[in-house]
């Protein structure tokens, strides 16, 4: 597997290109403002075919680049149909946009148990709402890798105070989490990657976070 991740926009929010190495074919996972520069070059560099763009939740930061990605690579585009109206209509979520985003209409609605490839890649698509009622995760069973978008970051879980949030369902996404294998590698929508084994706070998360 080809793994790059590249932090931008005002949050520094993670936009990560995955690649098949036998295949030369990847995807791109929440295109952040300003990052599909970076995303082609790498691709060029590394003769990667961007086949499809995933999105974990349709948060402007997340989504910001993706009219621009969809426009140069004709990718197809994933997402929950609940978080689809936002990556439409930017900001009919509530929450305000930091500048004008140009929406896109989603080319596959994805749920919860979904089995998605990329070249002879695999992941399964772990519904995971709290932060947002369409937020997913997407696990690589076989890479133990789990891009988690903004339902779990290093020590700390997504924001409970927006438009978007509903914290009772965000402790039972945090369960299912918690039952991946323990040396899973969590790719988080902000900061630093760490290992499911190191958040040890999980079992406690409605306790701390609530």
């Amino acid at each position: 597997m080809i793994f790059h991740k590249f932090p931008f926009g005002p949050f520094e929010t993670n936009t990560i290109l995955l690649g098949c190495m036998k295949e030369r074919k990847a995807v791109v996972i929440d295109p952040s403002y300003g990052s599909t520069s970076a995303i082609l070059q790498k691709c060029l560099e590394l003769e990667l075919q961007i086949e499809k763009i995933f999105i974990t939740h349709s948060h402007w930061d997340h989504i910001a680049d993706v009219h621009e990605l969809v426009h140069k690579t004709a990718a197809s585009v994933y997402i929950h149909p609940f978080d689809a109206p936002n990556l439409e209509k930017p900001g009919i979520d509530g929450i305000p946009l930091y500048f004008p985003i140009e929406g896109v209409k989603p080319d596959h609605f994805i749920n919860d148990g979904d089995r998605l490839m990329i070249g002879d890649l695999q992941c399964k698509v772990i519904h995971s709402p709290g932060h947002s009622p369409g937020g997913v995760c997407y696990f690589f069973p076989d890479k133990k890798l789990l891009i988690s978008g903004d339902t779990l970051f290093e020590g700390s879980i997504g924001n409970l105070h927006l438009p978007t949030s509903e914290p009772e369902k965000m402790w039972e996404s945090l369960r299912t989490l918690s039952q991946l294998p323990p040396d899973t590698r969590i790719a988080p929508g902000h900061g630093r990657d760490t290992l499911l084994m190191n958040e040890t706070w999980l079992s406690r998360a409605e306790q701390i976070f609530s």
